[in-house]
């Protein structure tokens, strides 16, 4: 599961927005992505420690397997979730 954390006022979470869209689309059936309002959502975001957005948690079993902070490209996106899903 990869999950978005982002917020309304994020301008990069706005950006990465449809490239997630896009990716969800790629990889239905391989792995499901969540987003999280931070705004909505205070506690989460705390325990894991996220100071800022968008940030990405790849979690595997359960488990948080890999963190991204930022916006990324397609490319770069596909990479990350590929490296951890190899």
């Amino acid at each position: 599961m990869l999950v978005d954390y982002w917020a309304e006022w994020c301008g990069p979470c706005k950006m990465i927005a449809p490239i997630l869209d896009e990716v969800a689309t790629a990889y239905n059936g391989k792995l499901q992505i969540a987003k999280m309002n931070v705004d909505e959502n205070r506690e989460i975001p705390a325990k894991f420690g996220i100071r800022g957005i968008p940030t990405l948690m790849l979690f595997k079993d359960g488990q948080l397997a890999a963190t991204k902070v930022g916006a990324l490209s397609k490319a770069q996106l596909v990479a990350f979730i590929d490296q951890q899903l190899a």
